[in-house]
C-alpha cells in the first residue's frame, strides 16, 4: 500500500513543505526513512512506532520504507513525527487517504503518542497558507503561534489517537481559536529618565534611533555606556504588523518564542558576550540557523568591550553592517537571512581604561603602543561602517545629584516617530524605511544640501581625507538630523553636528 502526507521543516527563515512518502509492502519487516534526514528524523521511526501501538492502533509487521521529497534538502525538524505516523496510517487503511490530502501536519510525538510542541511553525503556517492548504494540524502548544497568520484554518491536536478519529470522522476536532494573551506592558523598565547628564550622547542616540544609524561609544569605565545602550530600545518607533511577524518568524525558527506564542512586539535587544563565535554571530550550522545578527533583526545589536571581541566575530559584521543581509553557504544550500540592525558598541579608550579621563582620579598606566595596539583590534573597514563615534565623559557630580528629572524616554521617542514618519513619507515606493538604508542614488535625489552645507562638507571632505562611504554617512546622519528640526532641506548647521558625530572620539576611520 502507498500513501502521501504533508510535513514541513524549515530552511532559512522560511517554511519548506516536505512530501512525506510512505509505501508498506509484505516482505522482511523493516523500517527505513531516507530523503536525506538527520539524526532527530531518523529516529523518528522509533517514535512513530511506539505512539501508534500506545495509542491503541495495531502496527503491522511490513516492510516500510519512507521518502522525505525533496530528496536534496537536510531535514532536521522533529515535526515530522506526525506526517510520517498519519501517512503510516493511511498506508495501512487506517485513515482515509482523501482526509488526509491538502492537510499539512507538524508536531513531535512522545512514545505515548502526545503530540509535542516544535519550532519554526509561523514559517510553516505561512508556507501552508501561501500554497492554498485547507488545514494545519499542530500540537496545543503551538495552536496560538499558527493562527497569527489570517486565512488558514488551524487545529491544535493534543494526541495520535485524537488526530485519528477526527480524520476517520468518529469524534470531529474543533477549529482552534486564539488563546487570550496577557498584554506586554507599554512602559520601558530602562528609561533615559533615568539618565543624569550625558546629553551629548543621548542626542547621538536620539539620532541614531530617528536615522537607523550605527554608534559607537568610548569611554572611561563607569561612565554610563552600557546604562546608555540598553535605554535605546525604549525610543525606538514600535514594531510595523509586517516587522513583527518577521521578527516572530525568526525567533520561532530559533526555538525562543515566548511560551504562549503571540506575536512579538517589542523591538530585539540582543547583547553577546565578548566570547561569542564568529557562527554565533552570524549564524551557522550543518543546516544553518539565525545568530546573533539575525536575532537582532529590527532592533538592537549592543557589542560591550568591542576589542575583546575575537577579530574573526568582529570582521564578519562588515557584510551585516552594509548589505543589512547575511549570506551562509553550505554544501547543500546557500541561504540568506534578513539582518537590520542598528549596532550599538561600546569600548574603552585603552586596555586599563583610562586615557584621557578629564576627572584626574586615574592616571592611564598604558604605553602609547599599547593603546594603539588596543584600539586598533578595531579595523578600519569596520568603524567606517559606523555612522556615529562619541566620546562619553565620566559623569560630574553636580549631574548626577541633580533633582530635576531627565528627559524621558516617551517624549524622546515622540521626536524619533516624527522624523521616521518623515522618512517614509520621503522614501515612499523605494522599499526602505529610514535614511540609514539608503544608497548613493537616493542621496542624490533625496537630500539636497544648502550651499552653505555643500561648501562646509567639501571643506570637511578635503581636511580630513574622508572616504567616500564616509561622504554618504555624513550626509545620512545630517538629514536624520534634519528630519528631527523639520527641515526640508540639509542645513550647514546640520552638517556640522554630523561631521562632529563622526569625528569625536579620535579614532582614526577615514
Amino acid at each position: 500500500m502507498f500513501a502521501r502526507s504533508l510535513g514541513a521543516t524549515t530552511l532559512g527563515v522560511d517554511g519548506l513543505l516536505i512530501d512525506v512518502e510512505v509505501d508498506a509492502a509484505s516482505g522482511l519487516p523493516g523500517f527505513d526513512i531516507v530523503g536525506l534526514p538527520d539524526t532527530a528524523v531518523r529516529e523518528s521511526k522509533e517514535r512513530v512506532r511506539t505512539a501508534i501501538r500506545n495509542s491503541g492502533l495495531a502496527m503491522r509487521q511490513e516492510k516500510v520504507t519512507i521518502n522525505l521529497a525533496p530528496a536534496d534538502i537536510h531535514k532536521d525538524s522533529p515535526g515530522l513525527d506526525l506526517p510520517i505516523a498519519i501517512g503510516l496510517l493511511a498506508a495501512y487503511g487506517m485513515v482515509p487517504q482523501e482526509a488526509v490530502a491538502g492537510c499539512l501536519f507538524a508536531a513531535e510525538l512522545s512514545l505515548e503518542g502526545e503530540c509535542r510542541p516544535i519550532r519554526g511553525v509561523l514559517p510553516m503556517a505561512i508556507k501552508a497558507r501561501d500554497l492554498g492548504l485547507k488545514a494545519f494540524y499542530v500540537a496545543a502548544d503551538n495552536a496560538n503561534e499558527a493562527l497569527l497568520v489570517e486565512g488558514l484554518t488551524v487545529y491544535a491536536v493534543h494526541n495520535l489517537g485524537e488526530l485519528v478519529q477526527s480524520l476517520t470522522g468518529q469524534v470531529p476536532l474543533p477549529v482552534a481559536v486564539p488563546e487570550p494573551v496577557e498584554a506586554e506592558p507599554t512602559a520601558f523598565a530602562d528609561d533615559f529618565s533615568d539618565v543624569q547628564g550625558q546629553y551629548q550622547a543621548k542626542r547621538a542616540l536620539e539620532i541614531a534611533a530617528a536615522g537607523g544609524h550605527n554608534v559607537l561609544m568610548v569611554g572611561v569605565p563607569g561612565s554610563g555606556k552600557t546604562m546608555l545602550a540598553r535605554r535605546l530600545s525604549s525610543i525606538l518607533p514600535p514594531l510595523t504588523r509586517e516587522e513583527a511577524l518577521e521578527v516572530t518568524k525568526i525567533y520561532s525558527i530559533a526555538g525562543m518564542l515566548p511560551h504562549h506564542g503571540g506575536l512579538m512586539t517589542a523591538r530585539p535587544f540582543r547583547s553577546p558576550h565578548h566570547t561569542t563565535s564568529m557562527a554565533a554571530m552570524t549564524g551557522g550550522g550543518s543546516v544553518p540557523r539565525p545568530g546573533e545578527v539575525t536575532l537582532a533583526h529590527d532592533g538592537v545589536l549592543f557589542l560591550d568591550e568591542l576589542p575583546e571581541f575575537s577579530k574573526s566575530s568582529l570582521e564578519v559584521l562588515r557584510q551585516p553592517l552594509e548589505d543589512r543581509r547575511v549570506t551562509i553557504s553550505r554544501v547543500h544550500a546557500t541561504l540568506q537571512f534578513p539582518s537590520s540592525f542598528i549596532l550599538v558598541a561600546a569600548m574603552n579608550p585603552c586596555p586599563c581604561g583610562y586615557y584621557g579621563d578629564e576627572s584626574g582620579t586615574h592616571t592611564c598606566q598604558c604605553t602609547p603602543n599599547e593603546i594603539r595596539r588596543y584600539t586598533r583590534k578595531i579595523s578600519g573597514p569596520l568603524l567606517d561602517r559606523i555612522d556615529i563615534h562619541i566620546r562619553v565623559p565620566r559623569v560630574k557630580y553636580t549631574e548626577l545629584t541633580e533633582k530635576r528629572p531627565a528627559e524621558p524616554s516617551a517624549v524622546i521617542r515622540q521626536r524619533v516617530v516624527a522624523a521616521r514618519e518623515r522618512q517614509l513619507a520621503r522614501l515612499s515606493g523605494t522599499g526602505i524605511f529610514c535614511n540609514a538604508q539608503m544608497n548613493h542614488r537616493l542621496l542624490n535625489t533625496t537630500c539636497p544640501l544648502e550651499k552653505d552645507a555643500q561648501f562646509l562638507l567639501k571643506q570637511a571632505f578635503q581636511t580630513l581625507h574622508l572616504s567616500a562611504r564616509s561622504y554618504d554617512r555624513i550626509i545620512k546622519v545630517a538629514r536624520t538630523i534634519a528630519d528631527l528640526d523639520a527641515a526640508a532641506q540639509i542645513q550647514a548647521p546640520h552638517v556640522a553636528e554630523a561631521i562632529q558625530l563622526r569625528n569625536d572620539v579620535g579614532l582614526n576611520v577615514d
